[in-house]
């Protein structure tokens, strides 16, 4: 499966326009795993990165005593999330950047835990992006999804199918199999799959966690899915 129709410079276009409305839209939708991720961050604690930050809906969902940090490719979008941390007061997020998932400004192991909610499914090289988020991540440290998984069989596959083209111009994709993301933790040095769990509305997204070894090189970037 390809990602190459789906580049940066149309997902940046995607979510300028979906920023005005994005909490309205998608709020309520994504509110279950949004919540879920949340929470298996926490018990990870420390500091945590959220990549694709968006408009700043998680900001207020996770405890103070957690120290955050939020990157999201969307100025748009990241804009509303600074208006949310002023309006809150929420000393606990040290910074909110405009940055390429697949191109972290961050050191090494910096990380306690990295979130990605609505992510791996709305970037050009999901493999490359999970390598960075390895990259970032202590050892004994998790990587958190909460995401979309094609479906193998069936109507939703038949639906998802005939959505793809529409669902590249809105910004992601929804032909993705969790393949992609098995064979990913199998070829990264040190990273295991801890859970897979499905999310409401009818199993159309998954909570997955992978955990990196507490011996695992945070130094190198993980091998690129070139290589597999």
């Amino acid at each position: 499966m390809s990602f190459e129709e789906l580049d940066k410079a149309t997902i940046a276009k995607a979510y300028a326009r979906w920023a005005p409305v994005y909490d309205l839209v998608f709020g309520a939708v994504f509110d279950h795993g949004r919540k879920a991720a949340i929470a298996a961050a926490e018990r990870v604690g420390g500091r945590i990165l959220d990549v694709g930050i968006g408009t700043g809906l998680s900001l207020t969902d996770y405890s103070r005593a957690s120290r955050l940090c939020g990157v999201d490719l969307s100025e748009p979008m990241l804009r509303k999330a600074q208006e949310r941390v002023a309006t809150h007061g929420l000393t606990n997020v040290d910074a909110l950047a405009v940055m390429d998932a697949e191109e972290l400004g961050f050191p090494d192991a910096f990380f306690d835990c990295v979130v990605a909610q609505y992510v791996i499914t709305a970037v050009p090289d999901p493999e490359a992006t999970l390598d960075e988020f390895a990259r970032v991540t202590k050892p004994g440290g998790e990587i958190i999804l909460v995401n979309h998984i094609g479906a193998e069989e069936g109507l939703r596959k038949a639906f998802e199918r005939w959505f793809a083209p529409i669902s590249r111009r809105l910004g992601w994709q929804v032909k993705f199999p969790w393949a992609r993301l098995s064979e990913w933790a199998e070829r990264a040095d040190g990273i295991r799959v801890i859970e897979r769990r499905p999310m409401p509305p009818l199993g159309h997204f998954s909570l997955i966690r992978f955990g990196k070894d507490a011996e695992a090189s945070g130094g190198e970037k993980l091998a690129k899915s070139a290589q597999g």
